[in-house]
């Protein structure tokens, strides 16, 4: 298998890693897609990492909270996220730097754009924490922001659906998949890929974008290697 990318950002939601506790951290899907990912640095693909929180927390646990300090909450679980990936890494024998949007020099360096290319030619994955470091913005536009500044070939989002559908697999049964699709037609069709501010910037700087199912991670290498793993959005 040869990948057809050089560099990509890989966008993990928080979710994923709690497997099927719901909540913290299951090691086993984590060193599963760690594995897959240590795959990719041998075969000289440079990888950044987005990870989401879910597992910790979501803006709306905060019922009543200030969405600002929700959003602050939010972002600190996006660095717990980032530093067991690390660790698990680490482990597997894979350089790795975490790099967060908002100050946090005990745990991690702080986010500097040519700091995070030369860790990438030097083939070390990096990691980018805390989203992007302000309130309202997810950690979707967090990838797509990356994206844009490491000037990735694409971003690989991981769901647990395998791939774009013209309506909800989960609810419809006669919902058609697409092996491609445009930004344009997405926007047309209204079909949710991202969210909206998260998918303009990857419109605006003609950003591809790859969903495909997580519950294989090894669709992670599949997909960075051209195997028809999901839906690429161009």
């Amino acid at each position: 298998m040869q990948p057809v990318y050089k560099r990509i950002l890989l966008k993990i939601s928080g979710e994923v890693l709690a497997g099927g506790k719901n909540h913290g951290f299951d090691f086993d899907v984590i060193n599963s897609i760690c594995a897959e990912v240590k795959k990719l640095n041998e075969m000289g693909v440079q990888v950044g990492l987005v990870v989401g929180g879910g597992n910790f927390w979501r803006g709306r646990s905060g019922g009543n909270m200030d969405r600002t300090r929700a959003d602050h909450i939010g972002m600190l679980a996006t660095v717990m996220n980032s530093l067991a990936l690390a660790d698990t890494l680490e482990q597997l024998g894979v350089p790795v730097r975490v790099q967060t949007a908002i100050e946090m020099k005990q745990f991690a360096e702080p986010y500097i754009r040519n700091k995070a290319i030369r860790h990438l030619e030097k083939g070390r994955v990096c990691i980018f924490g805390a989203g992007t470091g302000n309130p309202y913005f997810s950690t979707d536009t967090c990838a797509a922001l990356r994206a844009a500044e490491i000037n990735a070939d694409v971003i690989l989002k991981a769901t647990n659906v395998d791939g774009v559908y013209d309506k909800d697999p989960n609810k419809f049964d006669d919902a058609v998949k697409y092996d491609k699709i445009s930004h344009s037609e997405v926007l047309e069709k209204d079909l949710k890929v991202m969210d909206s501010a998260a998918f303009s910037l990857c419109r605006e700087n003609k950003i591809k974008i790859l969903v495909f199912n997580l519950s294989d991670p090894e669709n992670i290498v599949r997909a960075v290697c051209g195997e028809n793993t999901g839906t690429l959005v161009y």
